[in-house]
């Protein structure tokens, strides 16, 4: 047995990816939990990996849109202006059409007087960031390498036995190991989920005209293709992480396709409007589902982001709600303590999802709606959504309404 079996901890975040580590680092500046003893399990080790931008094959293949809300998380963490702001590449404007119709519609920071729209950063750029900022802090304990073996719930707190076979006891258990979660079977929450029969496709691409700080989207036969720009060492503007969500059998034809010919493939869907793919990074797929916990919190456990939801990356709205997810649970825990109560109660977490649920439900609403009706290719269908795209690109309140939803704001 492990020494260091049987410890006990306030709270237990287990999943060590972007927002475990922000859930611990939001909840490591609060004064309210200095007195917390906090550990963080993950299985995986922090890798730490140098990215040079500067190539295809120098960009992490794995980005996020990062919100104004997510930014502003990352500032009050003391985290954007040192360590992320030199990688992010801000996006001021946006284009979205319809690759079977006339339909479109644009957005521009300048609508809702902001600088920018959101940033693209790679995940690697976030990952280092956080994991610096947990680097020595008293009150935290890392346990990484170490997967979580079993799941006992009692009467006086949770029990989880790692895959050392040391045992730790917690008064809180926060679930944020991703949309497979073992902690959310364990605990016996009930999932809605289905399979979008899609797979989606993303790698690095270098082209030929410059992105002009603009992400664009565009929604033809085989699925929605998103062009999200990079900021490369020298600032050319010439770099893009794709994200290409086909379904499953036309995925798989284009990644067996030789490098060339889906180059020309990517730039045909996308009708050439950053003129030639010239270069292409390695690419990566994953199956894409959409899962929701139907209660996010049980006494002494909570689940946040793709444990508890995880949506369609069409609008690229994931990774935010998870910090968003983040930035709510962490303010109940601290009120709570400020109040005397008892965090880790199923009453107290209750608040958690109450200010939570809605607002994830609302956009996994709206992406559906979106995944649907840009995949039908009913000519009825097809003559609504492109309306629809022209009314709204004209209708400026709504649209301003939009993407002051879509940043957070």
């Amino acid at each position: 047995m492990n020494k260091q079996a049987n410890r006990a901890f306030d709270i237990v975040i287990v999943g060590g990816g972007m927002v475990g580590l922000a859930m611990a680092a939001s909840l490591l500046r609060q004064q309210a939990a200095k007195q917390l003893q906090i550990a963080l399990v993950d299985a995986q080790k922090p890798q730490k990996k140098h990215y040079s931008r500067d190539e295809v094959g120098n960009f992490d293949p794995r980005v996020s849109a990062l919100t104004a809300r997510s930014r502003q998380l990352f500032e009050s963490l003391g985290l954007w202006e040192s360590q992320m702001q030199a990688a992010a590449c801000p996006y001021q404007d946006m284009y979205v059409w319809d690759a079977e119709g006339t339909g479109h519609i644009e957005f521009s920071c300048r609508e809702v007087n902001q600088p920018e729209l959101g940033f693209i950063v790679e995940n690697s750029v976030i990952d280092q960031a956080l994991n610096s900022s947990l680097a020595g802090q008293t009150g935290l304990t890392q346990l990484r390498g170490e997967s979580v073996r079993h799941v006992e719930i009692g009467q006086d707190g949770l029990m989880l036995t790692l895959g050392n076979a040391q045992r730790i006891k917690t008064s809180l258990l926060i679930a944020a190991d991703g949309a497979n979660s073992t902690i959310r079977q364990q605990a016996g929450f009930n999932c809605r989920e289905w399979d979008y029969g899609q797979k989606a496709i993303v790698a690095t691409v270098a082209t030929q005209k410059p992105h002009q700080y603009t992400a664009a989207q565009c929604f033809g036969p085989t699925g929605p293709l998103a062009f999200l720009p990079l900021l490369d060492v020298d600032a050319s503007q010439h770099y893009s992480s794709i994200v290409w969500s086909c379904d499953v059998d036309a995925a798989e034809a284009l990644l067996a396709l030789d490098e060339e010919a889906f180059c020309k493939r990517l730039g045909a869907a996308f009708e050439d409007r950053l003129g030639a793919i010239e270069k292409l990074g390695t690419r990566y797929s994953f199956p894409l589902w959409q899962r929701h916990a139907t209660d996010y919190v049980q006494d002494g456990l909570a689940l946040i982001g793709d444990a508890a939801h995880s949506i369609h990356p069409l609008a690229g709205q994931g990774v935010n709600l998870g910090l968003q997810d983040v930035q709510v649970l962490c303010q109940v825990i601290v009120r709570a303590l400020e109040k005397g109560e008892d965090f880790a109660s199923e009453q107290v977490l209750s608040r958690y999802q109450r200010q939570r649920k809605g607002d994830n439900l609302g956009m996994m609403a709206l992406m559906e709606v979106f995944k649907r009706g840009f995949g039908s290719r009913d000519p009825g269908l097809r003559f609504l959504r492109n309306t629809g795209l022209s009314l709204v690109d004209k209708a400026a309140p709504l649209k301003r309404q939009l993407m002051q939803k879509a940043m957070g704001l």
